[in-house]
């Protein structure tokens, strides 16, 4: 496969052209369970995960969910 670099929180990263988000999201070491991922601007809900792949110039901010009080 093909790699590509998208942008991960502002920070250049590679990987196969293809790949699925939460497969993506596992290689750069994530829970998918305990993240929200905002998708060149835009929020992306979870069930439109698995069919979302990456592409060059992706640009994705993720933002871990923290529990506490």
């Amino acid at each position: 496969m093909t790699q590509i670099t998208l942008t991960v929180n502002g920070e250049q990263k590679s990987c196969a052209s293809g790949r699925s988000l939460p497969e993506f999201l596992q290689e750069i070491g994530l829970n998918p369970r305990l993240i929200a991922v905002e998708y060149n601007g835009e929020i992306l809900h979870r069930q439109y995960w698995p069919t979302t792949t990456m592409k060059e110039g992706d640009r994705l901010e993720i933002v871990t969910i923290v529990g506490g009080g």
